[in-house]
């Protein structure tokens, strides 16, 4: 595996991994994180690892690191509470800025924005312990999908076929987050769009297709087992592959996400029309991930991709 030119390696002076943290997807990160620093020090890069959920700011600070990697997930790293305490320290950061990460986190809100833009996006309702359930189901109709809506890698999501069920799933969403979100179930087939860049010049990867045990796309099916096959390129017509691409860049610049991050797509099965789910501004980087799957399809490496993406690192706020 080749290195980068010394000089062009040297230029991004000392860089560190940020991995770990205190959310609930902990585990994922730390994969992800030994996966990125494996991969910008085989490139020559002067990379560090850092923990912020197990060291303070202040020894953030301490590090004088010239730009950082973010391969957090989850709350308190990709919800735009560290990507602020980055603006204030001055430390130039990947991936998307405190606005777009924390609406983009918030699942309720990224709604709003999608349908504010005409995008085409599940109907859902919120929930507290006042709603009315019964009507809820009877709004959305049965099946639904009960989750937090600030949580990610599919944490505390249950599918309510039977109305009976409805509590049990908000109560295990509840217990995660302040607000639940109930949607509608739209049956098809699954897809992701990894995207690089921002603005004007963000770009989709070719489409994955995700095909779960049962169509089950849970937490153990994502990270831990063989069984969930993934097809990339997705075996699509060119329009539809296309017109999924564009509607996720769509999505993905209506939040103002920039650097690279990944937008969930479901393909209604009785008219095959996709369906925006959510956006993910800091995706897994594990050996089981989407977007290294995406950008191989298009010839680049996950060394070459963790570089791409540490290029765009940079300060977001001016001032």
């Amino acid at each position: 595996m080749s290195t980068l030119n010394p000089q062009d390696a040297k230029a991004f002076g000392k860089v560190g991994v940020l991995f770990g943290g205190r959310s609930a997807e902990r585990e994922v990160s730390n994969m992800s994180g030994a996966g990125v620093l494996a991969a910008l020090k085989s490139k020559g890069i002067d990379a560090h690892p850092f923990d912020p959920g197990q060291r303070s700011l202040a020894e953030l600070a301490a590090e004088k690191f010239d730009r950082v990697f973010i391969a957090l997930h989850g709350r308190f790293g990709e919800d735009g509470s560290l990507q602020g305490a980055l603006e204030l320290l001055g430390i130039p950061y990947t991936g998307s800025g405190v606005m777009a990460s924390s609406v983009g986190m918030d699942k309720i809100t990224t709604k709003i924005v999608w349908l504010h833009q005409g995008l085409p996006t599940p109907r859902y309702a919120v929930l507290n312990a006042q709603s009315d359930l019964a009507a809820t189901a009877a709004d959305l109709g049965l099946p639904l999908i009960v989750k937090p809506p600030h949580e990610g890698s599919t944490i505390g999501i249950t599918k309510v076929s039977e109305a009976a069920g409805f509590k049990a799933a908000y109560d295990i969403a509840a217990a995660l987050d302040d607000s639940v979100m109930a949607e509608e179930f739209v049956t098809g087939r699954e897809f992701t769009v990894a995207i690089l860049g921002g603005g004007a010049t963000a770009r989709a990867l070719p489409v994955v297709e995700i095909v779960a045990p049962e169509g089950n796309y849970d937490y153990q099916n994502k990270y831990f087992t063989d069984d969930t096959k993934y097809h990339c390129p997705a075996a699509l017509p060119d329009a539809l592959a296309a017109e999924m691409q564009r509607i996720a860049v769509q999505a993905y610049r209506a939040l103002g996400c920039e650097g690279w991050g990944r937008v969930d797509v479901l393909l209604r099965e009785t008219d095959q029309k996709p369906f925006l789910l959510e956006v993910n501004t800091s995706p897994g980087m594990t050996s089981h991930s989407l977007v290294p799957m995406a950008a191989r399809a298009e010839g680049i490496s996950y060394e070459d991709l963790c570089v791409e993406i540490l290029r765009t690192a940079r300060l977001k706020m001016k001032g």
